[in-house]
């Protein structure tokens, strides 16, 4: 199993915004943790897009495209590409120019956002919120098995005997679909026969396992090989040298972080409690010492029917650089041997 990390650049800086002495600083220290996590024998790094006040992962591509110049082994992904306000022909050339910098590392995880704020940034509707993904992603893939296209739909220009530039250093380059819980996105993904990027940022794990089972059931009905259909779970979760200690120093961002959403969304403020139900056995958060870590990563795959890749959401204001490099190391040094020998 692929383990790895997550990121959105969250800064905390949910009512005024950062400096740009403070924007250097964050980058930076984000572009050290990824640094540290390759050195550290993480399998993965994700990079989230949004374009909020708070997060600074706006161009994830060029961030990433930094990061790889940083690093030799791991692999740098999207988490997601809000594609449905994308231009699927620069999503292309971007992450093949970073497959091209990283020498063959480029991967894009394509979603539709759990935030709408790119829609009219971008001028699309948020009612073709639906109808927008299903015609990007299909031309991404086009053009991705494609040098030359020619292609017409709804939301873009066509394109006649158009080649595109550049070609990545992978065969193919890896696309992904990020979903969260809606039946259709499961389904879609299975059709297209691209590996599942399944977000659980809440409940229990193991209530997904029916959504999952409508990807392979889908996929296999439209043709795909049973091994060309894996599934990754992103997470909430934190490592440190014992459980408590793990709890305790992620809960106070974890619920400032959680409560500035909340007010957004309409949801209550996370109390301690609500946080422990989801760190027990059955909940989402992955949150403990290595050993506790590495059994949960192993329940919630055997749950799920098996799951290819994990990737740990740490993202919290309240952790220090020495929490977060600390949680790396162990991750690298501990939880990964113990998942992948098991």
């Amino acid at each position: 199993m692929e383990i790895g990390i997550d990121s959105f650049i969250a800064t905390g800086a949910y009512n005024d915004g950062l400096r740009p002495e403070e924007n250097m600083m964050a980058m930076e220290a984000l572009l050290s943790k990824i640094a540290f996590a390759d050195q550290a024998g993480l399998h993965v790094f994700g990079l989230g897009e949004h374009h909020r006040k708070e997060f600074l992962d706006e161009s994830p591509a060029v961030i990433l495209a930094a990061a790889a110049a940083r690093t030799q082994h791991i692999r740098l992904t999207s988490a997601v590409t809000v594609l449905s306000a994308a231009d699927p022909v620069r999503v292309f050339q971007e992450y093949a120019t970073l497959d091209i910098i990283s020498k063959g590392r480029a991967e894009i995880v394509a979603g539709r956002g759990s935030f709408i704020d790119s829609f009219p940034l971008f001028g699309f509707n948020t009612q073709d919120y639906d109808a927008l993904f299903e015609e990007k992603i299909k031309l991404l893939l086009e053009i991705r098995d494609n040098e030359t296209i020619t292609w017409k739909g709804k939301f873009r220009p066509e394109l006649k005997q158009q080649a595109i530039y550049p070609r990545p250093v992978q065969e193919q380059l890896p696309v992904w679909i990020g979903v969260g819980g809606t039946p259709q996105s499961f389904i879609r993904a299975g059709v297209l026969g691209l590996p599942l990027m399944v977000a659980v940022i809440g409940g229990e794990t193991h209530r997904f396992r029916p959504l999952i089972d409508l990807y392979y059931e889908a996929g296999e009905k439209a043709g795909h090989a049973r091994e060309k259909l894996k599934v990754g779970l992103h997470s909430l979760g934190f490592v440190a040298d014992t459980t408590m200690k793990a709890k305790n120093i992620y809960f106070p961002g974890y619920q400032e972080m959680m409560g500035k959403i909340g007010k957004e969304r309409g949801w209550s403020t996370p109390t301690r409690e609500m946080f422990e139900a989801q760190a027990d056995p059955t909940g989402a958060y992955v949150i403990g010492n290595p050993e506790e870590v590495a059994e949960k990563i192993l329940r919630h795959s055997e749950a799920l029917g098996g799951i290819s890749r994990f990737t740990f959401q740490m993202d919290n204001p309240g952790l220090s650089k020495e929490d977060i490099f600390k949680a790396i190391e162990l991750i690298g040094t501990k939880v990964i041997p113990m998942v992948n020998q098991s």
